[in-house]
């Protein structure tokens, strides 16, 4: 399957105007229509949040999370992509406990 990625506008939450390469998830062409980011950055929020609770529950002495996200349009909204099958998504937890 071939992914169709365009360069489209989204919109910060204090109104600035970004342009971010966004590829397509599902059947639909990307439109031009400017996208709220807040679409990404809930979905950024959210994993953060769940990542931080599993975390605080194992207790490491020492921890750090790294991840990249995509951006993706599916049926009119923005996405993020954690992973898609690609070398440019990734997530990496390193838990540490001293001994």
């Amino acid at each position: 399957m071939e992914f169709q990625s365009k360069i489209i506008s989204v919109e910060l939450t204090d109104g600035t105007l970004v342009r971010v390469e966004a590829t397509s998830i599902g059947d639909r062409k990307i439109g031009l229509q400017t996208r709220p980011f807040s679409e990404v950055t809930g979905a950024i929020e959210s994993l953060a949040k769940e990542i931080s609770e599993t975390v605080q529950k194992v207790k490491p002495d020492k921890a750090s999370v790294k991840f990249g996200v995509e951006i993706g349009v599916d049926s009119g909204r923005l996405t993020a992509v954690l992973a898609k099958g690609t070398n440019t998504a990734n997530l990496e937890i390193t838990l540490e406990w001293g001994s």
